[in-house]
């Protein structure tokens, strides 16, 4: 019997993304999802609040907060950090 062959991946978004591209979105959407919900959480505020400071509605925070990414786009996250005060900083570093 022979054992199956496993593939290895850097990360999550590389095993489940169809190309390299769309990995690297993943992966950036993520991070800033991340960086918006530890924001969130550090200043207490509740779904309302941050959802009164960002221009969106409570459920979209709730999408947020639960790591929802197929819901975002890079833009959308990007809007979201602008208005709760934040810069969005992007740096290139080879592959």
């Amino acid at each position: 019997m022979s054992k199956p062959k496993t593939e290895s991946y850097a990360s999550v978004w590389d095993a489940i993304a169809d190309t390299p591209e769309e990995a690297a979105n993943l992966r950036v959407r993520s991070e800033l999802m991340d960086k918006i919900t530890a924001l969130i959480e550090e200043n207490g505020w509740t779904q309302v609040e941050a959802a009164k400071r960002c221009g969106v509605t409570q459920p979209r925070i709730s999408d947020l907060q639960r790591g929802r990414i197929s819901r975002f786009s890079l833009d959308a996250l990007v809007n979201i950090a602008t208005a709760l005060g934040c810069r969005v900083h992007v740096e290139l570093e080879a592959a």
